[in-house]
């Protein structure tokens, strides 16, 4: 696919009257109709200069602490570019301002692309720093990423992977799981159990319809209080049931840790010990740890992980043939970073 070369180029780049979506496909963001207009502009003045072939070294460094994600697919976007690249491994630990990447070859070969690949880590990594925040408030309790909802259909799968790669034991998006060779965690909406009527209903039907490998986790805020649907689902699955779906609304308080000591204690007490409680619906990682005193047994987790802020990530060129340089304000030539892994 032939890329954007000059600015007449951009100019004549149109879009089809008919196009139904506004997210950029993958020959879009190859071609380069995703980059910040200044790149291509740089690669016309360098083209007429003679230097757009230059050997140039660049250092990716991140603004605050967190995990890094995204340099997989940064990795297959520069893959068989002439470029060599280092970096930390996809869901490392970074420092805040360590560099946490490094390209070097052909200028005209990379630096295109700076805005697409400085985009992929800052969202990826910030959504994976949220997960890895949950997971750590969870313990051993997992932790299932449901944030599809708040994102663009064509980035909810990138949030969801990020999502696992940070600690995430699951995801709802199916195409998230997809990529990371995973099947999709969920059972049914309370859309299901409106329709059909009644959850207990609801319950034997998915029994009966779902595979055996399909966990038997039933929604149980429905129509009734969440106590005594809980008891009634119990009474029917008894031992094929898993676990009980929380996800009272904010209008009715949400889901506290007084609800989730009710149930819990009324399941013991019927003898459904082995009923695992699932909570879901403003679940964040300063929540995680009460609600777990109380009994909570897994979190399903939305926008606390999908609406996560990006965590900056600045690109610097750092040697320029072999000749250490830097802007203002930057130390020149490359920085030791003994954790960078050689990737190609």
């Amino acid at each position: 696919m032939r890329e954007l070369r000059n600015v007449q180029e951009i100019r004549e780049l149109e879009i089809e009257k008919e196009r139904i979506l506004h997210s950029a496909s993958h020959e879009e963001i190859i071609k380069g109709a995703t980059t910040d207009l200044y790149f291509v502009r740089t690669r016309e003045l360098l083209r007429r200069a003679g230097r757009e072939s230059v050997s140039a070294t660049a250092e990716i460094f991140c603004s605050r602490e967190g995990v890094l994600a995204g340099i997989e697919e940064v990795a297959g976007l520069l893959k068989n570019r002439e470029v060599s690249l280092w970096a930390l491994q996809e869901g490392a630990a970074m420092a805040s301002k360590e560099v946490v990447a490094r390209i070097s070859g052909p200028y005209d070969a990379y630096g295109f692309y700076e805005t697409v690949i400085l985009g992929m880590l800052a969202s990826a990594s910030g959504w994976a720093t949220a997960a890895r925040a949950c997971r750590e408030a969870a313990g051993e309790k997992p932790v299932y990423s449901f944030g599809a909802r708040h994102l663009h259909p064509a980035v909810a799968p990138v949030m969801e992977r990020a999502a696992v790669i940070g600690g995430a034991a699951g995801c709802s998006c199916i195409l998230g799981a997809k990529l990371l060779g995973r099947e999709p965690a969920g059972t049914v909406p309370h859309a299901a159990i409106l329709i059909i009527g009644d959850t207990v209903e609801t319950a034997l039907l998915y029994d009966s319809v779902m595979p055996g490998d399909a966990p038997r986790i039933i929604l149980v805020d429905t129509f009734k209080d969440e106590a005594e649907e809980t008891l009634r689902v119990a009474g029917v699955l008894r031992e094929r049931l898993n676990a009980v779906r929380l996800d009272t609304p904010a209008e009715r308080g949400g889901v506290t840790p007084g609800l989730v000591k009710e149930v819990r204690a009324r399941l013991d007490q019927a003898g459904f010990g082995h009923v695992r409680i699932l909570v879901s619906g403003g679940v964040t990682a300063e929540r995680i740890p009460v609600l777990a005193e109380a009994g909570a047994d897994a979190f399903g987790v939305g926008s606390f992980i999908s609406g996560a802020r990006a965590i900056d990530m600045t690109m610097d060129l750092k040697e320029i043939e072999g000749k250490p340089v830097a802007k203002r304000g930057r130390i020149p030539g490359i920085t030791d970073n003994p954790r960078l892994v050689k990737y190609f």
